[in-house]
């Protein structure tokens, strides 16, 4: 059998007034998504944990059957392997954001969003000029404002260490979301175990972004982004710290089927990787159609096709509920309606990987809808939204079991 797997990146959100009290799935127009739920069962998933509002890495480990009650590698980790930077147990890796400071506090945590590749090149460019003592350095910027950073030490160290990125919180051995009201003082990293291992961690870190801080503010990206009127990128946020890969099987001993995964981002492909999966590389992920024709030509028997699609998240961050709506139409259009013939006979599982409500700007631990085709559909529920994923007789599932009863059959 053929198997399709699509998660939609933070589209899970809730009723705005903005959209006359509706959800940006229930307002958009979706013709592709609801002819699928017409022929599906459908619930809703709650994908890493009641109470938890999840980053992309740990959910998407979920939604792929993979939970970490102990062990997890760290989104800095994933996304250091991901971006092809080298990394063994022991090593330090962390998950960065350029951003921008003013007097003392965080003015904008994404650096106004704009950052070129040629900007962030000459920023890393910059940045190798930070020498830690008796240890070394990588940085390297990825996509946009986003980036990371592998420290490597004589010695093992631990990544038992704060955020310096107050948006996120550490929570067994991930990153959640937290509320932040108002502009953010900077803040230190903290060791938070008591061992010389952490300390270390630690002090290398602050000692990287006290010596960052000096080189950013004097870059020359940042002086022309000054003249234009943008944000200086004169700012790294660090979190998610990772030291060791993770003890897993790989995606075809786990589910018995192959796992191909449409990939882009530096978190996507990290998890691609450390499972196994054969990777297929985007160059842009706003290509939706590109990505619906690789989509189609990756199924085959006994083989499960991934794709995470962007957009959805960027929109609920900035609290644009039309925006956001538009872009599910758009996807709904490009993707769901390029592969509308080929996933015939194919069985299809469509969810998101956490929720992005709009009136919170951050993920949240809403539970998400979630449709399996199935020949025994559910007659309560025809469209692809919140309230329909409610009444459907999958109920309420847990992220790690939801790939289970997409390949039951």
């Amino acid at each position: 059998m053929k198997f399709g797997y699509v998660l939609l990146d933070g589209c899970g959100d809730r009723a705005t007034a903005a959209l006359n009290f509706t959800t940006p799935l229930q307002s958009a127009y979706t013709p592709n998504m609801d002819a699928l739920a017409r022929r599906s069962k459908m619930g809703r998933v709650i994908t890493v944990g009641r109470g938890i509002a999840p980053e992309s890495d740990i959910a998407v480990f979920n939604m792929l059957g993979y939970s970490f009650a102990e062990g997890y590698p760290g989104r800095g980790v994933v996304e250091s392997v991901g971006a092809g930077l080298r990394f063994e147990d022991g090593d330090l890796a962390l998950r960065a954001n350029f951003a921008t400071t003013k007097d003392r506090l965080i003015a904008d945590r994404r650096a106004g969003r704009d950052l070129t590749k040629e900007e962030t090149n000459g920023l890393d460019r910059a940045l190798m000029e930070v020498k830690l003592k008796d240890a070394e350095v990588e940085f390297r910027s990825t996509v946009s404002y986003r980036a990371v950073m592998v420290i490597r030490d004589k010695s093992p160290l631990s990544a038992e260490i704060s955020n310096t990125d107050p948006a996120y919180v550490r929570t067994r051995g991930f990153g959640a979301a937290r509320a932040v009201k108002g502009p953010e003082k900077l803040i230190r990293c903290k060791p938070l175990v008591g061992t010389a291992k952490a300390r270390r961690a630690a002090a290398l870190v602050n000692d990287f972004l006290d010596q960052a801080a000096k080189i950013l503010e004097n870059a020359d990206v940042n002086r022309e982004r000054k003249r234009e009127g943008k944000m200086p990128a004169n700012l790294v946020l660090l979190r998610d710290a990772g030291d060791h890969l993770p003890r897993v099987p790989s995606f075809e001993e786990k589910h018995g089927v192959k796992g191909v995964a449409l990939v882009e981002m530096p978190a996507e492909v990290g998890i691609a990787r450390l499972l196994g999966m054969k990777e297929v590389r985007l160059d842009d992920h706003r290509d939706l159609a590109r990505k619906a024709e690789l989509f189609a030509r990756e199924l085959s028997e006994e083989t499960l096709v991934y794709a995470h699609i962007k957009g959805p998240d960027e929109f609920g961050h900035d609290g644009d509920a039309p925006g956001k709506k538009k872009n599910i139409e758009a996807i709904d259009r490009v993707f769901f309606g390029g592969i509308s013939e080929a996933v015939r006979g194919v069985r299809m599982g469509v969810s998101c990987d956490h929720s992005t409500p709009c009136e919170l700007k951050m993920h949240s631990s809403d539970p998400v809808p979630l449709m399996i085709s199935s020949d025994e559909r559910d007659t309560a529920s025809c469209r692809f939204t919140e309230q329909d994923a409610a009444r459907g007789s999958l109920k309420t599932l847990r992220g790690h079991i939801v790939l289970d009863k997409l390949l039951a059959n």
